[in-house]
């Protein structure tokens, strides 16, 4: 097996709560991976549970402490950077410097985005939670930098100005985005009561589907993209890697669910990070009429 290198995790800070990089990185610690964690923002919970505080760092000294860890001695230790939640627009160029020295100092290094930039709504409606600067600055340097990109099909549909209603328009605008792996979460499915995770790579399409679970906990994005990731370095394929992914995400959630918790129960659960039993399917897409 490939040896497990660390991490670089830029995301936001929670206080309570499984979601973006408190879960992200108990979730690669308990797989094998030390993890080296940027906070972007800090904020007591997920904002979708009430209002609170919202700390971000001014913009010179993140930028100073991104200097400093890009000038680290030990920067080509890394195997991978990830990076999600971005306090403001300024920390995109930020980010863009280290991911950049990471790859200098290892250039087989991968960086995966996760442009977490907005979602569509339960009542239907859709939009940005982010400000329109934040997420201009994730499309413009943060995007064309990465190996990996894994949008839902809201954030897909706003980067590449496409509608997303169909299996077909989600992988012709993964097509386009053009990054050599792009991750469509919560992509529609073919079967009913379905949802899908829907991977465009080097080597084809590949989709895996599981049940929908109603009333999720918030945090699932962050966790599938930082699963897949792990299982790609740990050498499985990209069919292999997404479905494992797929399985512990919606195993960990459906175990949560079935608890009554409003979280993801990481410590509780967290069987169903390192080795999930959930049933998951998985599928070749054909691309001949999802290329226009």
């Amino acid at each position: 097996m490939p040896q497990k290198k660390p991490i670089l995790v830029i995301t936001s800070q929670v206080v309570r709560g499984g979601i973006s990089g408190r879960g992200l990185t108990f979730a690669l610690e308990r797989i094998g991976h030390d993890v080296w964690f940027l906070p972007t923002i800090l904020l007591p919970w997920h904002p979708g549970q009430g209002s609170g505080t919202r700390i971000v760092p001014p913009s010179d000294a993140f930028a100073a402490i991104a200097r400093d860890l890009a000038a680290s001695p030990g920067l080509g230790e890394l195997g991978a950077v990830i990076s999600g939640y971005l306090g403001n627009a300024e920390q995109a160029e930020a980010i863009e410097g280290i991911v950049k020295a990471v790859r200098k100092a290892n250039p087989q290094a991968v960086y995966l985005c996760d442009p977490v930039i907005g979602d569509y709504s339960p009542a239907g409606g859709s939009g940005l939670y982010v400000p329109e600067a934040t997420a201009e600055a994730i499309r413009d340097r943060l995007i064309p930098l990465a190996d990996i990109v894994t949008p839902n099909c809201f954030e897909l549909g706003w980067l590449t100005g496409r509608e997303i209603e169909s299996e077909l328009q989600a992988l012709a605008a993964a097509r386009h985005l053009g990054n050599e792996r792009v991750l469509v979460t919560s992509s529609p499915a073919l079967r009913r009561n379905a949802i899908a995770n829907l991977l465009a790579g080097p080597r084809g399409a590949v989709a895996a589907e599981h049940a929908v679970i109603t009333d999720p906990p918030k945090g699932t994005g962050d966790l599938i993209a930082g699963l897949f990731l792990a299982n790609l370095l740990a050498g499985q394929d990209d069919e292999k890697a997404l479905k494992h992914a797929s399985a512990s995400v919606f195993e960990l959630v459906a175990r949560s669910v079935k608890k009554g918790a409003d979280e993801l129960l990481f410590a509780e659960e967290q069987q169903s990070v390192v080795r999930a039993m959930a049933l998951v399917t998985s599928r070749r897409v054909l691309e001949s009429r999802a290329r226009a």
